[in-house]
C-alpha cells in the first residue's frame, strides 16, 4: 500500500539557518544556469527564492519520489518569467537530477523558459501571463468537490497584475469562498518594459485585493522568517481566500544586478559568474554585499 503523504502542518518546520542555506543553493544554482548559452530570466527568479524555498521546503505537501501523489497540494507558476527558479527549487528538492540544469534551453531539454509539464513537479505550463489565478480557483474547487485537504499556492508576477484576467479569478475565487487557495504576489516593481508604477499603476495594492474579498498580508518578500510565517498559517480568514504580497528585490542576492530592470534577462559572462558566486558565499558568510 503507497504511504499517503503527511502534511506539511503536521511536520517539525525547517530551521531558518537550513532554509537559507537552501535559498542560496537555489540562487547558485539559478545564476549557473544564467551564464553562457542563452542565458535566462534572472531577475524575477531570484526575487522569488525565498518564496520558493518556503514553499517546497517547509509548506507544501509534496513527495518528490511521487509527484503525482492524489493528496499532494499544487503550485502554479503563473509568472513564467520565473522559471529558472522554480527548476532550480525542483533540482533541489529532488524532483529531478540537478545536473540537468546545465541542458537548460538546449535542443532536446525539458527545461524550457517557461515551464511544461513534461518537467516533474510542473503541474501546469505557464502560457500567456495573467492565466495561473484561474487554474489555481479551478484547483482549488476541485479539492472542495474532492473533499480533499489538499492546499494550492499560485506565484504571480506584479507585470502581470494588469491583465484582467487576475482580476475575474480574483471575483470568482472570493464569491466561492475557496480558503484553501493562496496567491502570492512578487511585488519587485518591475516588468519587462520598466517600473510597474510607472507603465500602469497597481497601489494601493493590498486594498485592490481586500475590495474583491481576499484576506491579505504583505511581507518582506527576501525576509525568509516573515515569508515562511505567512504561508505556514494560511488560511488567515476562514471562507477567504488568501494573498501574500511579497515586496522583493528584483535580482535579489546579486547586488551588481539587484533592483534593475536589464536584470529581467541576463546572460553573465564566466566573469560575472564568478563575481556573483562571491557574492553568494559573502552573504552566506555574513560578510555583507558586492
Amino acid at each position: 500500500m503507497t504511504a499517503v503523504l503527511e502534511p506539511a502542518a503536521t511536520r517539525a518546520p525547517q530551521s531558518l539557518a537550513e532554509l537559507t542555506e537552501r535559498a542560496r543553493r537555489i540562487r547558485q544554482h539559478i545564476v549557473d544556469v544564467c551564464t553562457g548559452g542563452e542565458g535566462g530570466h534572472l531577475g524575477g527568479s531570484l526575487s522569488l527564492v525565498e518564496v520558493l524555498t518556503a514553499l517546497y521546503f517547509d509548506v507544501l505537501t509534496v513527495d518528490p519520489e511521487r509527484p503525482q501523489a492524489p493528496e499532494r497540494d499544487i503550485f502554479l507558476l503563473s509568472k513564467g518569467h520565473g522559471a529558472v527558479g522554480l527548476y532550480a527549487t525542483l533540482a533541489e528538492r529532488g524532483f529531478f537530477d540537478p545536473a540537468e540544469l546545465a541542458g537548460f534551453g538546449r535542443p532536446g531539454s525539458r527545461l524550457m523558459a517557461h515551464p511544461v509539464r513534461a518537467v516533474p513537479g510542473v503541474e501546469m505550463p505557464t502560457g500567456s501571463l495573467g492565466h495561473g489565478l484561474a487554474l489555481g480557483v479551478g484547483f482549488a474547487l476541485a479539492a472542495r468537490l474532492d473533499r480533499s485537504p489538499r492546499r494550492t499556492y499560485v506565484a504571480l508576477g506584479d507585470g502581470e497584475l494588469q491583465e484582467g484576467s487576475v482580476w475575474e479569478a480574483a471575483a470568482g475565487a472570493a464569491g466561492l469562498g475557496l480558503d484553501q487557495l493562496t496567491a502570492v504576489v512578487d511585488r519587485n516593481g518591475f516588468q519587462l518594459t520598466g517600473v510597474t508604477e510607472q507603465i500602469c499603476p497597481l497601489e494601493p495594492l493590498a486594498d485592490r485585493w481586500r475590495s474583491f474579498g481576499w484576506a491579505v498580508r504583505e511581507v518582506d518578500g527576501n525576509d525568509m522568517a516573515q515569508v515562511r510565517s505567512a504561508l505556514r498559517a494560511a488560511p488567515w480568514t476562514p471562507g477567504r481566500p488568501s494573498v501574500l504580497i511579497a515586496r522583493t528585490v528584483k535580482g535579489a542576492g546579486v547586488p551588481f544586478v539587484a533592483d534593475r530592470v536589464a536584470s529581467h534577462y541576463v546572460r553573465f559572462t564566466e566573469r560575472q559568474h564568478a563575481r556573483a558566486s562571491a557574492a553568494l558565499r559573502r552573504q552566506a558568510r555574513g560578510d555583507g554585499d558586492d
